[in-house]
């Protein structure tokens, strides 16, 4: 435990001390999100039908575009390779490093949440239901996204590799969350959606690590 708090805590300082960058996955979302109601229309019923769909494939491409950040740096001043040979289980190190990202990046889009959710239009009873599909499905980015970090983490130029790895595996997650904000706005039961990805959030935080895991021994070998 004192090891996971130990790079949790490294990770989220240097995400601090590097402001402008760990910012930019936020200030990407928005500008996405704001762009799409002066590019389609700004008419409330067009937006409502939209705003679910806008509104992750806004997060799950901020998400992405800071994954790169997880394992690079570590890679390049060599604190990978002494991660590798730590007597503390990689696994465990890999999962500090999940929480960590989903602190400095899925947090931020959970408090943003609800002016964004005001931007587009979306009903205040679907408030809660896109606020429970961030908590779901957030940390479920960045699980999956960090196998596709670690498989790239020794190339120069991964980021178009880790997108093509990342992206299928990214789909589920949109369409049950995407689907489960809509039904909410419509009237319609959502418990089935979020269900799900819970169960897609136990899924990846439990094996994602041990897969992270054995891709940084492969990257770095």
């Amino acid at each position: 435990m004192n090891a996971f708090l130990a790079v949790a805590r490294r990770d989220l300082l240097l995400a601090v001390r590097h402001r402008a960058e760990a910012a930019n996955p936020l200030l990407f979302f928005l500008v996405v999100v704001a762009l799409v109601p002066l590019g389609l229309s700004p008419r409330r019923e067009t937006l409502e039908l939209i705003a679910p769909g806008v509104f992750w494939i806004g997060a799950l491409l901020a998400t992405l575009l800071s994954l790169e950040r997880m394992f690079r740096s570590d890679f390049d001043d060599g604190s990978l390779e002494l991660m590798l040979v730590s007597p503390q289980p990689l696994p465990l190190i890999v999962l500090a490093k999940i929480v960590a990202h989903w602190l400095a990046t899925g947090l931020p889009l959970l408090v943003a949440a609800p002016l964004i959710a005001l931007l587009l239009g979306l009903p205040a009873r679907s408030l809660a239901v896109l606020l429970a599909a961030l908590v779901l499905g957030t940390p479920t980015l960045s699980a999956v996204g960090a196998i596709g970090v670690a498989l790239t983490a020794g190339l120069r130029r991964g980021g178009m590799l880790l997108s093509l790895l990342v992206l299928p595996l990214y789909i589920p997650v949109l369409v049950f969350a995407a689907s489960a904000v809509s039904a909410a706005a419509g009237g319609l039961p959502a418990a089935g959606q979020l269900y799900l990805l819970g169960a897609l959030a136990a899924l990846s935080l439990t094996l994602a690590p041990l897969a992270a895991a054995a891709a940084l021994r492969i990257s770095v070998s």
